[in-house]
C-alpha cells in the first residue's frame, strides 16, 4: 500500500501553480483553443493509465482543472505529486 504524506510533507511537495485543500491538490491551466486542451487531456491520460493514477479533470472550454488525491490510500501519497509533476511537463509543452 502506497504511504499517506502527512501535511507538512504534502506542503512542501507542493508544485508551482497547484493549490492543496485536505487531501487533494488542484491545478487550473487555460489554454489557447479548446482543441489545445482537449490535446492535454489526452496526453494526461496516457501518463496516468501508464501510472495506474488517474486524476479527476474538469474541462470547461478551454480551461481544464486537474484534481489528483490517491483514494484507495484515503489522501495524498507520492504519485499524487509525480503525476503533477507530468501534468505540469505536459501544459509546459504546448
Amino acid at each position: 500500500m502506497t504511504e499517506i504524506l502527512s501535511d507538512s510533507e504534502a506542503d512542501r511537495l507542493l508544485r508551482t501553480g497547484w493549490t492543496r485543500s485536505g487531501a487533494v491538490i488542484s491545478r487550473e491551466a487555460e489554454l489557447a483553443s479548446f482543441p489545445q486542451a482537449i490535446e492535454v487531456v489526452d496526453r494526461v491520460a496516457v501518463l496516468a493509465e501508464a501510472a495506474d493514477h488517474h486524476p479527476d479533470i474538469d474541462i470547461r472550454w478551454r480551461t481544464l482543472t486537474f484534481r489528483l488525491s490517491t483514494h484507495s490510500a484515503g489522501g495524498l501519497t507520492a504519485k499524487d505529486f509525480d503525476l503533477a509533476a507530468q501534468i505540469d511537463s505536459v501544459l509546459d509543452s504546448v
